[in-house]
């Protein structure tokens, strides 16, 4: 029997008809086993791989609303911006290199600070995001962890900073970002004189000056898994001192081995530890 023609029309007007592509976005490759995972499958599990427990990196604003208690941030020295003391230039303006990080991570500088509650308990919270020139301290970051930190000791609430910087000081104000390292640990300082509890959380990475100075500082060190965490870094090292360095190096796991941290903590638990903490403390 003859096909009908309206038939055939239809048959050839599927065959051209272009696939439809997979959205953009939608899938993500973990850094870790290099595994393809379905973007909300990860967001589901906090920005952590399926495969492999790989703790992505996370934007400051959304390590907030990981942390504290829904609809209890509120944010202090918002307005607080960097100026260019200094008119340092390397690859570009650092006038211009702010402008541009401001732009594209919705930040001011590489810190968001504030109060809010874990778990209905009240604290004193910062967070650095190494999106923003890797997260280095410059002046505001050392300004407006210092104000929190003095805060919390006015307002007798606990302390809890996580750390997600890779920049260590920030070269493009020189001395003035290196103050920032004395003048958050002497603030830290006067907070444990008022036997005010100090909880870091470090993750991936916590280098330099932030890890030398107040991310080391805290009563009780927390640390994600697989975090890297040190001062210079493991290249930098072995190119400096030419032998061949520890299996994994600087990670969270060998730090924990060695005594430098107190705890590994998955992500999705690090909002119960940390209100458990409180608690065990008395704060």
């Amino acid at each position: 029997m003859a096909a009908n023609a309206s038939d055939s029309s239809s048959w050839k007007n599927m065959i051209k008809r272009p696939k439809r592509g997979v959205p953009e976005g939608l899938w993500r490759r973990c850094p870790g086993c290099q595994e393809t995972i379905f973007r909300k499958e990860a967001e589901k599990r906090l920005g952590v791989c399926p495969e492999c427990d790989y703790h992505w990196y996370v934007p400051a604003r959304e390590r907030i609303r990981q942390v504290l208690d829904e609809g209890t941030f509120e944010e202090w020295d918002a307005e607080l911006e960097p100026t260019d003391p200094l008119e340092f230039v390397d690859s570009r303006p650092y006038c211009q290199r702010l402008k541009e990080e401001q732009e594209r991570t919705g930040l001011r500088d590489a810190a968001v600070v504030g109060t809010g509650m874990i778990r209905a308990r009240r604290v004193a919270f910062g967070v650095t995001d190494s999106a923003f020139i890797m997260g280095s301290m410059g002046s505001v970051v050392g300004e407006k962890l210092t104000r929190t930190v003095e805060r919390a000791t006015e307002q007798h609430l606990p302390l809890i900073i996580i750390s997600g910087s890779g920049g260590g000081a920030r070269m493009h104000e020189g001395l003035l970002s290196l103050m920032q390292m004395a003048k958050v640990s002497a603030a830290l300082a006067r907070f444990d004189a008022a036997e005010g509890l100090f909880i870091s959380v470090l993750t991936n990475p916590t280098m330099g000056g932030v890890a030398a100075s107040f991310a080391s500082l805290g009563d009780v060190v927390f640390a994600e898994p697989k975090a890297l965490i040190g001062f210079a870094g493991p290249r930098t090292i072995k190119a400096t001192i030419r032998i061949e360095l520890p299996k994994g190096f600087q990670t969270s796991e060998f730090l924990l081995e060695h005594g430098f941290i107190d705890r590994i903590v998955r992500r999705q638990d690090l909002k119960s530890e940390i209100a458990r903490t409180i608690d065990f403390c008395g704060k």
